[in-house]
């Protein structure tokens, strides 16, 4: 028994990479992309098959560069798919976070893409930023059958936003939650047991538990092994492969962490879209981080079009 094996018997693993070789190595239940992960592997010349499939399927059907990079998240998705038994996330474009209706007809194309190829959507969650706007997209994408994954999730206003809306699953960001209160505070570490996004995911969950609400809780960027132990317990964790490779060479088991029958008790709270913008405003480090996680996704999506866009000339 390994650490690994052991957090395997509490929650749901997932890789949070793009890098199949790895994916496959591991063997975790799901995995996750972003546009970060995809540009990291699209340059990659292990998957160089993947795109010249993705570009030539795009050129065919008179695609630009748009329609190629959603073609190529979905082959990436598809080989993925392969080598884990459950889902695979797939990532609508970041600059459309602030749009409902476009990112409502982005998820759709991606799905669309996917069933062209053989998958069922019961096999895919669409990514989409926790906004407002993201939000009030995933609830109409779940009405239909479309399972989301609502990312760069760091406060309670956005998890309480997102049960509201029916989402499948929530990627609560525990690493950008400990930066961000690194360096407010000036250390070069903070303990696990006083650490914040440690503690905002077993909040998150605990509410949700108490609440019976239906959606998944998924801890994510994580900074050390640590932080993913003390959430054995959470519905899903997705770990980075150097992460698990430390974890599956340390011997012995772990203590379940989070548990639905001891939850910390939590009056239910309901947001229309003035409370949801108030409580998120309320908490500067959710507001910083998720504007930040927008932008950064955005800087990588901007690259991963230019480099398709040479690659097209």
């Amino acid at each position: 028994m390994t650490h690994l094996d052991s957090l395997k018997q509490h929650s749901i693993v997932v890789a949070d990479t793009g890098d199949i070789e790895s994916i496959a190595r591991l063997k975790p239940q799901d995995a996750t992309t972003n546009p970060s992960l995809l540009l990291k592997s699209a340059q990659d010349a292990r998957y160089r098959p993947l795109l010249d499939g993705a570009l030539a399927q795009a050129k065919a059907a008179g695609e630009d560069v748009s329609g190629a990079i959603d073609r190529l998240f979905v082959a990436f998705g598809c080989e993925i798919l392969k080598h884990v038994p459950g889902r695979v996330s797939t990532e609508v474009d970041p600059r459309l976070s602030f749009d409902t209706e476009a990112s409502i007809a982005k998820a759709r194309h991606l799905i669309a893409l996917y069933e062209a190829a053989g998958i069922s959507r019961s096999r895919v969650l669409i990514k989409l930023a926790t906004t407002w706007e993201g939000v009030r997209a995933a609830e109409k994408l779940e009405r239909d059958g479309i399972h989301c994954n609502l990312t760069l999730l760091f406060g309670m206003a956005q998890a309480i936003a997102c049960a509201d809306a029916g989402v499948t699953l929530i990627s609560p960001f525990v690493g950008r939650i400990y930066d961000w209160y690194c360096a407010q505070q000036k250390v070069a570490d903070i303990p696990l047991e006083q650490d914040p996004g440690v503690a905002s995911v077993t909040r998150i969950y605990d509410y949700y538990k108490q609440h019976g609400y239906h959606t998944e809780v998924m801890g994510a960027s994580f900074r050390k092994v640590g932080q993913v132990e003390a959430l054995a317990g959470c519905d899903l964790l997705t770990i980075a492969p150097d992460l698990l490779d430390q974890m599956a060479a340390l011997p012995g088991e772990l203590e379940r962490r989070l548990d639905p029958t001891r939850t910390t008790p939590a009056e239910r709270v309901t947001l229309d879209e003035r409370a949801y913008r108030w409580l998120h405003n309320e908490d500067a480090m959710a507001v910083e981080k998720l504007a930040d996680g927008i932008r950064r996704f955005d800087v990588d999506a901007r690259k991963l079009d230019a480099f398709v866009a040479g690659l097209m000339r």
